[in-house]
């Protein structure tokens, strides 16, 4: 097959994907950010994820000052805590999200096996994409302008 062709077919699940974590990310709670996570191995979605509170919690993010909480799960965390419950596991898969991984999401990411991140927009601190990428880990950021 043309590795073109390839290219060019995968970046359409590529944009496809992340379109579906940024809608994911308004099921968040969250009024700061929201932000969405899909885990797909071989072109099958087997998590999802939003940033949000653990199950039980209200679903307020937020303190009085408008910070977020200290618990709220990051959407590529809950995504992987659904894997770890689940029949699936994340080994080769593509972690598509929203904003780009901190460090300590980063670390998970890592020991879950994913071997791809692809973000829409960057967080405003880079160690966790430095981390991912130092480990071996492929990490593309894809613009989404229709």
């Amino acid at each position: 097959m043309n590795s073109e062709y390839s290219k060019e077919k995968q970046l359409r699940y590529d944009k496809a994907y992340l379109k579906m974590a940024l809608e994911w990310a308004k099921l968040s709670h969250c009024k700061r950010k929201q932000v969405g996570a899909l885990i797909v191995r071989d072109r099958m979605i087997i998590s999802d994820g939003y940033n949000g509170t653990p199950t039980g919690f209200d679903n307020c993010c937020e303190d009085e000052n408008g910070e977020t909480r200290w618990y709220v799960l990051h959407a590529e965390a809950n995504a992987i805590l659904k894997v770890a419950k689940s029949t699936h596991n994340a080994d080769g898969a593509t972690l598509y999200i929203t904003l780009s991984p901190c460090k300590e999401c980063s670390k998970l990411i890592v020991q879950a096996g994913i071997t791809r991140v692809v973000f829409h927009n960057g967080y405003k601190d880079q160690a966790g994409i430095n981390f991912l990428q130092e480990s071996g880990i492929i990490v593309e950021q894809i613009e989404l302008i229709d």
